[in-house]
């Protein structure tokens, strides 16, 4: 029962209300909503195109990924002249760690219009920031690289982006515990998890 009340609900934020949505999450209206539809279409439809190709948010969420490093990339490049390569990769990895885009696209509430035919509470945390990501995607293919830039500022840069708060924040545990071994020439070994949740 849970899975069909998922499915009527998303289905019926296709119409007025998914479009209003849109624009008071973005801050300004979308000129094809299809790209937006397909941005929250997950892959357990299996919906295709008459190429046969597979219509989800997994290519919107590829494209909005790389857009919003390209954004950041920039924004540090200016803001931190004296910052070298390594520097500025580790503030960028902080600004758009998993952890923060989950928050980001947990904190709009994007679940909400997502079609799919799995119960919602069955998806992982991963899937608020993937929804993040392809709106970001569908942002770029319908309205251009200066909305992309307009939008990560708006909602990513001028929140969050606080350049001595993120020097001190840790984004990986295992990371500086690998950081720390190395120079210290001390040995390590660690057991991976296998991560079962949808996403």
């Amino acid at each position: 029962m849970s899975v069909i009340r998922n499915i009527l609900n998303s289905r019926s934020s296709r119409g007025g209300n998914f479009f209003m949505d849109l624009t008071n999450i973005m801050g300004f209206k979308p000129k094809n909503i299809n790209f937006y539809k397909k941005a929250f279409t997950h892959r357990s439809l299996n919906k295709k195109d008459e190429q046969g190709n597979a219509i989800n948010f997994e290519r919107m969420e590829f494209l909005g990924d790389a857009m919003l490093s390209a954004v950041i990339a920039s924004h540090l490049f200016k803001e931190v002249p004296g910052g070298n390569e390594g520097y500025l990769t580790k503030m960028r990895s902080k600004i758009v760690s998993r952890k923060h885009l989950n928050e980001l696209g947990k904190d709009l509430d994007l679940i909400k219009h997502i079609q799919t035919n799995i119960a919602t509470e069955q998806f992982g945390t991963n899937i608020h920031g993937n929804l993040f990501e392809a709106l970001i995607g569908a942002i770029y293919l319908d309205r251009g690289y200066r909305y992309v830039k307009k939008f990560i500022y708006e909602r990513v840069i001028e929140p969050y982006v606080d350049i001595e708060q993120l020097e001190g924040t840790v984004i990986s545990y295992k990371g500086l515990l690998i950081e720390w071994c190395q120079k210290e020439k001390k040995e390590f070994s660690y057991e991976v998890y296998e991560d079962t949740g949808r996403d």
